[in-house]
């Protein structure tokens, strides 16, 4: 079974982005799910659809946050094998 896969988009200088990766590395799940982040401001499709709404992390192609990124919530998505749709 593939591990989950996280994207985080995000700017640089966005300390809310910061966090949530911060977040996301102290899950203590690190060896659970493979890590991408996307700068929104490399692709002007990406700047335009979350321009105020970052960060936005999504597992396996589905959101699972916005803005912040609740450690203990991350870590069980992790765990279940990612976001039910």
């Amino acid at each position: 079974m593939a591990k989950p896969h996280v994207i985080v988009y995000s700017r640089p200088g966005c300390h809310l982005c910061d966090e949530a990766k911060l977040a996301i590395m102290t899950a203590g799940c690190d060896d659970g799910f493979t890590l991408e982040e996307i700068n929104i401001e490399c692709d002007p499709e990406l700047l335009r659809k979350y321009k105020y709404d970052i960060p936005v992390v999504t597992i396996d192609g589905t959101e699972a946050f916005r803005h912040r990124v609740d450690v203990g919530s991350f870590e069980t998505l992790i765990n279940s094998g990612g976001v039910r749709s």
